[in-house]
């Protein structure tokens, strides 16, 4: 299933469809020591940095993700990135409403890192405000899934704040960045808890 790659502009930050000319401003915004995303796949160097742009330009090709670079509109540097993945299109009965949809039934947003100094800041509030507009309202999803490493505790408070909703946890889910299998949290948020959420975004923005 091919998709669009939108631009999703907001107050503080935009959305940029992921593409090569955003490695040099990828490479300056992971330069931290790797210690401070000990649990986050974040490149290091222009070598990690091109792969991991390569990598997601591959999986935009094939239909199974849509990625962004993350620009700050006050300075328009960029600070990060993002992506829908797992796109998922259910199997409807040709007489089934929902067979005439175009857009998919539900997705993930992961992939997603900001540089040290926009971390609890408005950015990432309105970058997960942008991107669940455009899934919930844009695609109209049925849900939206997230998963972090189970020893991720920042990322973890980070979901519950938007209004994610704790699942359980996938042994062995996925490989960690410590190359063990990693246990993942997961959160959601389904298409009736959407209002809600989306009031509660718009309210931590305001503030």
């Amino acid at each position: 299933m091919r998709l669009e790659s939108p631009v999703l502009a907001g107050g503080h930050v935009r959305l940029e469809p992921l593409e090569r000319r955003h490695v040099e401003g990828l490479i300056t915004a992971a330069g931290h020591d790797r210690a401070f995303y000990a649990w986050s796949a974040v490149p290091q160097g222009r070598f990690e940095v091109t792969q991991y742009v390569d990598a997601a330009l591959a999986d935009r090709e094939a239909g199974t993700a849509v990625p962004f670079a993350i620009r700050r509109l006050s300075d328009a540097q960029i600070i990060g990135s993002t992506r829908f993945f797992l796109i998922e299109r259910w199997p409807w009965p040709e007489d089934h409403p929902n067979a005439k949809r175009s857009g998919p039934d539900t997705c993930e947003i992961g992939y997603t890192w900001l540089t040290a100094a926009a971390i609890r800041s408005a950015a990432n509030t309105e970058a997960k405000l942008l991107m669940l507009t455009h899934a919930f309202e844009g695609w109209q999803v049925h849900s939206v899934s997230f998963h972090t490493d189970a020893r991720n505790e920042r990322s973890r408070n980070a979901l519950k704040r938007i209004g994610a909703q704790f699942e359980g946890i996938l042994r062995a889910h996925r490989l960690a960045t410590d190359l063990a299998p990693r246990d993942s949290a997961r959160y959601s948020i389904v298409a009736r808890e959407w209002p809600a959420v989306k009031r509660e975004l718009r309210r931590r923005l305001e503030r």
